[in-house]
């Protein structure tokens, strides 16, 4: 299995080398050429068009800011603020001299654009990771009994100086956002909420539940915690008496007279992706999700409501009854599945308690059925390494295509996906409130994408690579093939494509023994 695994990926990686001088052909006769910007960036996190025709890049490990000319991948640092983050690199560390302490999910993760930064008002919003509470404990640093590793996450707002090109005078929206080595989610995004913009931010949940984090309590139900949430912050301070408050919108859905609360949504797994778009008039936030075992979700954001995490799993279709949103082999751990993720013992019946503000996904990848989960979990929980694999995509970020330059391509989802390194593209209905038609794959290649543009004409689509393939799972080694690692890939329309007669979605997964291998862990990031 492992020779036929090295080949299948060498194979890849040939192809991937290959096309770098031909055209690929997409699977609606579209036809792109294709051509490498960047390399060699430290975990290119967020990637952004910006409104001067330069990609604006974060490096989640290197912890710093660029603008990256297009045309000839020329790289400018405006930021660099890898002072402000209170542990070291561990990833570079030997663990015999760290104690095996992790590098946590992310680092330096999203950025948003102010819509008026080059018109007055030059803000540039940055997530990041910036404290470790055991980074000075011998060992792991980690709590007793799978208890997890407690991070500190910081949202920060800085201004742009076009003349300097620099990025300076920091403002501290909020620096108590809990943190993990693991599901930090971390994408952010500026979207309007009747006429005013604001800015949201996708948090995981921490991971609460599973691997190194197994025992720590999950909080993505209850709406006092900010973990396993999309959560809304001004742009600009109002004229709240409280500086903490100043930052949260007083009309935020969870808000009350004693406390501001940045909470909009809640029962969000790992939200990695948000993005708006107006579709048939009216204007949509979505986000992309990833699942534990499968269900990889697709989400249309609204006010107040609940996304199922971790009692509804994906679609509200039962194929988790019995199971949980993690399970291990540690038997020290509570419940059957030794995790503390609860019991499921009917997601129906847990979606009619949660009653009229749970709101299921309008697209999984994919809903596997309730038998293969079982068989999972059972030689899960046994620790037997025959274990199987299951099909699911890992997305990275999610994107709405509105322009109409790619015949049959305008008002799509667009979702880079890690596990299998490849573009998805999801047409949406009409109202832009459901998926229809084929789930289509496009830029095949061993790689994970881990971040998405598109020029403002949409004839160039953009995707980051991720540096390295270890994960916060079981498995850290770097996948054999790997390639073009840190890089920013141009993909240019250049002819064909179709516009099919839409036709229902289909949610149904690749059946578990055809699923693409892949050498990455088990585990996505």
């Amino acid at each position: 299995m492992r020779q036929k695994l090295i080949l299948f990926t060498a194979l890849l990686t040939l192809l991937f080398q290959t096309v770098s001088a031909q055209n690929l052909t997409g699977p609606r006769g579209e036809v792109f050429s294709r051509r490498i910007v960047a390399r060699q960036l430290s975990d290119p996190w967020e990637v952004t068009y910006g409104p001067d025709n330069y990609l604006w890049v974060t490096e989640a490990k290197g912890y710093r800011v660029s603008r990256i000319n297009p045309a000839d991948g020329s790289k400018q640092v405006l930021l660099d603020i890898s002072k402000e983050r209170q542990f070291p690199r561990y990833d570079k560390i030997p663990e015999s001299i760290d104690g095996g302490k992790p590098w946590p999910q992310g680092g330096l993760m999203g950025m948003a654009l102010h819509p008026q930064l080059l018109q007055g008002k030059p803000y540039v919003y940055l997530v990041y990771l910036y404290r470790f509470a055991n980074a000075d404990v011998p060992g792991k640093g980690g709590k007793p009994n799978y208890g997890g590793y407690y991070f500190t996450t910081r949202l920060v707002r800085y201004e742009y100086n076009p003349q300097a090109q620099k990025l300076g005078n920091p403002v501290t929206l909020c620096d108590t956002i809990p943190g993990s080595s693991d599901h930090n989610g971390g994408r952010l995004a500026v979207a309007p909420v009747e006429g005013k913009d604001y800015l949201f931010y996708g948090i995981g949940d921490l991971g609460a539940g599973q691997f190194d984090n197994g025992g720590r309590p999950n909080h993505a139900q209850q709406t006092n915690y900010y973990e396993g949430k999309i959560l809304r912050f001004n742009l600009e301070p109002d004229a709240d008496t409280n500086a903490s408050d100043k930052w949260v919108p007083n009309d935020n859905p969870f808000s009350t007279a004693v406390r501001q609360n940045a909470v909009w949504t809640y029962g969000n797994r790992n939200p990695q992706g948000l993005a708006y778009a107006v579709i048939g008039g009216v204007g949509h936030l979505y986000s992309s999700e990833h699942g534990p075992f499968s269900d990889d979700e697709v989400n249309l954001l609204e006010r107040g409501k609940n996304y199922g995490h971790p009692l509804v799993l994906g679609y509200n279709d039962n194929n988790y009854n019995g199971l949980a949103a993690g399970v291990s082999e540690h038997a020290m751990l509570p419940g059957v599945w030794h995790t503390t993720y609860p019991f499921i013992k009917s997601e129906n019946e847990n979606a009619k308690a949660i009653g009229a503000s749970y709101r299921d996904p309008i697209k999984t990848l994919y809903p596997n059925s309730n038998a293969f989960l079982n068989k999972l979990f059972v030689k899960t929980r046994n620790h037997d390494p025959d274990t199987p694999e299951w099909p699911s995509e890992a997305p990275s970020n999610i994107a709405v295509y509105t322009a109409a330059a790619i015949p049959g391509w305008q008002n799509s989802l667009l979702l880079p996906t890690l596990k299998h390194g490849k573009l998805i593209r999801l047409q949406l209905n009409a109202a832009g409130t459901g998926v229809v038609g084929d789930t289509l794959t496009y830029f095949r290649a061993p790689v994970r994408y881990r971040d998405l543009a598109f020029s403002p004409d949409g004839t160039k689509i953009y995707l980051a690579t991720d540096s390295s393939s270890v994960t916060s799972g079981p498995s850290k080694e770097d996948p054999q093939g790997t390639n073009c690692k840190g890089c920013l890939v141009e993909f240019t329309y250049q002819s064909g494509g179709s516009s099919p007669k839409p036709s229902p979605s289909s949610s149904k997964a690749p059946a578990p023994k055809t699923a693409i291998p892949t050498p990455t862990s088990r585990r996505r990031q």
